[in-house]
């Protein structure tokens, strides 16, 4: 889950991080008086949208007066960046800056550790600094284990090349971002800028969080930062039904049983789809390998209710789940859809009970459903269906 930069800053102040004062407002009105409650000087007023690129759409304003703050949040609010609409904004109190640095911690997947990059130059497009000086941008390895301690904080601010007067404040900084990316169980803490003011202070100016929804479990607090208003109906109503369901763009429905058959299938259609005016798969959705009939009814009524799917490919190994399962869940969804079903099934079973399923499917005879005995043969049985 990607936080909105005023939930990271709430965050950031919870955990020691020093940041400036900020207030959420979402219309004009509140701006003016958000301006007015920090003191009625100097403001920036900053888009609230998850996207990057808002201070060159024009989505972050400064304001000299809350008069002009209120004028700024006008010309923000209701503002498309990237196909983000901007609903809120959030008042910044202004900052003298001197220098502005870059940091952040992710999870480094393919080496199954933390990295650390760290930049004496902020405030840029730290992905075109990376290409076209990427010697300007340290990148330390971290060891899960031991995590950002004050000795590793220290080998990346030499490593990032901080003069020394600069080296521990930056230091101390980091560790309590460290904090935020451990305590929190974030997948990215990111600050661009981090800013030394006039008066010597180092400060996150910006911040971007990802959570691991994965660990929500242990923070019963992260669920209040997810914006349901925001969330894709179809994902959220997923989520509900406990699903492992990401909506893509394309028109053929996916469903099968287990991360890597469903990877391979939206690749296998992907590839079937080149022959069939080029349609590509709708979504990833994975009913795991246990799953029973009512799982494969939930994952169906959320399939077929998304008005872009014009096939589905239903693609089942049986062997924690049973073939017999599956059949009886897409003959149970499709007679409790009624009417509203009117979308095409390709369905392949194999596997545990693949006869016994397939027998259930060719007994209710449902004028939708097409079954199809190879994996290839009904990608392109649901490809060609999407297309016509």
């Amino acid at each position: 889950m990607d936080l909105y930069e005023y939930q990271a800053r709430d965050m950031f102040e919870k955990h020691g991080v020093p940041v400036l004062p900020g207030i959420v407002a979402e219309t004009p009105a509140e701006a003016k008086a958000a301006a007015e409650q920090l003191g009625g000087g100097t403001v920036v007023v900053k888009a609230q949208v998850k996207t990057g690129g808002r201070g060159k759409a024009g989505g972050v304003k400064l304001a000299h007066s809350p008069e002009e703050a209120e004028a700024a949040a006008q010309a923000i609010l209701g503002m498309d960046i990237k196909g983000h609409t901007v609903h809120r904004v959030m008042i910044a109190a202004g900052a003298k800056i001197a220098e502005e640095f870059y940091f952040s911690v992710l999870l480094d997947r393919a080496e199954r550790r933390y990295l650390a990059m760290c930049s004496v130059e902020g405030g840029v497009e730290i992905e075109q600094l990376a290409v076209e000086r990427p010697e300007a941008l340290a990148r330390v390895a971290v060891d899960p284990l031991t995590g950002i301690d004050a000795a590793k904080a220290q080998e990346i601010v030499e490593a990032a090349s901080f003069p020394s007067d600069l080296q521990g404040p930056v230091a101390d900084v980091i560790q309590k971002l460290w904090t935020v990316y451990a305590n929190e169980d974030a997948t990215l803490v990111e600050v661009n800028p981090l800013v030394r003011t006039e008066d010597g202070q180092v400060i996150a100016l910006d911040g971007k969080v990802s959570l691991d929804e994965n660990a929500g479990f242990r923070h019963e607090d992260h669920e209040a930062l997810e914006d349901k208003a925001a969330a894709d109906p179809l994902e959220a109503k997923a989520k509900a039904l406990d699903l492992n369901y990401v909506k893509l763009d394309g028109s053929v429905g996916i469903i099968g049983n287990g991360a890597g058959l469903v990877m391979s299938t939206l690749d296998v259609v992907a590839y079937a789809g080149q022959a069939h005016g080029g349609v590509k798969p709708a979504n990833f959705l994975d009913i795991g390998g246990g799953a029973s009939a009512a799982v494969m009814a939930n994952g169906l009524d959320v399939i077929l209710n998304d008005p872009q799917v014009k096939s589905v490919f239903v693609n089942v190994f049986g062997g924690i789940t049973s073939c017999i399962e599956v059949a009886n869940g897409i003959v149970g969804a499709l007679e409790q859809l009624g009417d509203e079903a009117t979308k095409p099934l390709v369905v392949r079973l194999d596997g545990n009970s693949v006869e016994e399923g397939r027998e259930i499917l060719a007994a209710a005879d449902h004028p939708l459903v097409t079954i199809v005995e190879t994996m290839d043969g009904a990608a392109a049985k649901a490809a060609e269906l999407a297309n016509a």
